[in-house]
């Protein structure tokens, strides 16, 4: 096997020997840990634990090496995932009149602080393809409405298929994903909005919100479920605010949070940081990487 860093996932009930075992497997066939990072929620009795290798030296094929570490996970009731660090991940943006998030994150794409392909933008609307033609990037216009949802998402499947596209990123997508669309891509959707909710829905939360007095404002990026806006939070910020703010400065932070939070749970997702546990995201600290 050629020199490449692979990153294994694990999640089973917490018991004794699991740390040994798994690294016992590598010691044998040759490869170094290159961290091995472990969490253990004592009321759930869950462990999970995140452990990259190099396998430089090593002979043994992808196949065999799953094959030995399925062997070893069943008797430990172990879910497990497995990612080769030579193969880039294919990304698509869905986006809408906003151009904040979308824009942050091309910029840090192509600075290298986001590492992965954006294959694709996808949008409702026509008004940011400009964006897109500035960084040489498809951009697919497919308008939709009530009576055209279904056959829209369709199309949106079927090109994110067509790219083989690992990760779905809802750069202020504002539609309403549907069941069928997020049981495509369970755990691969991240979503971004506003801390206001559930508060403040809907239109004009940043006036409601100055209504209000608010003191705090934030963003939460998460996976999308079929819950609305409730699925395993990824990352949170917040920042204090004065009576001094008015609507349009809480907007202009809002959308600073914003950039700043979905690119930090956009970077977990692809550096493979992340374990779903029923409706909680267990996110493990960069380690050097």
């Amino acid at each position: 096997m050629k020199s490449q860093i692979i990153t294994f996932l694990i999640k089973c009930p917490d018991q004794k020997g699991i740390l040994a075992k798994v690294t016992n497997l590598f010691y044998i066939e040759g490869f170094n840990i290159v961290s091995c990072q472990q969490y253990v929620n004592a009321k759930a009795n869950r462990y999970y634990m995140r452990v990259r290798v190099d396998a430089e030296g090593t002979s043994i094929s992808r196949e065999d090496l799953e094959k030995k570490f399925l062997e070893l996970a069943k008797p430990l009731q172990c879910e497990w995932s497995v990612y080769y660090e030579s193969k880039r991940q294919n990304v698509a943006i869905l986006v809408s009149h906003t151009s904040h998030c979308l824009y942050d994150l091309l910029e840090r794409q192509r600075e290298g602080s986001i590492d992965c392909t954006v294959k694709m933008i996808i949008s409702n609307h026509d008004k940011l393809r400009p964006i897109a033609d500035m960084f040489g990037i498809p951009y697919y216009y497919l308008p939709v409405t009530k009576e055209t949802k279904r056959e829209q998402e369709l199309e949106i499947i079927q090109l994110l298929k067509e790219h083989d596209v690992d990760l779905v990123v809802m750069a202020r997508y504002m539609q309403i994903l549907s069941e069928n669309f997020i049981n495509h891509y369970t755990s691969q959707i991240i979503n971004i909005h506003h801390s206001f909710l559930p508060a403040f829905q809907g239109a004009n939360p940043y006036g409601r919100a100055y209504e209000r007095g608010v003191k705090l404002i934030g963003a939460t990026a998460h996976y999308a479920t079929l819950d609305l806006d409730e699925g395993p939070i990824i990352e949170q910020d917040v920042e204090r605010i004065t009576h001094e703010s008015t609507p349009k400065t809480l907007k202009q932070i809002g959308a600073d949070i914003e950039r700043l939070v979905l690119a930090r749970a956009v970077k977990c997702h692809l550096q493979h940081r992340i374990i779903v546990s029923e409706n909680r995201a267990i996110v493990f600290p960069e380690a050097g990487e």
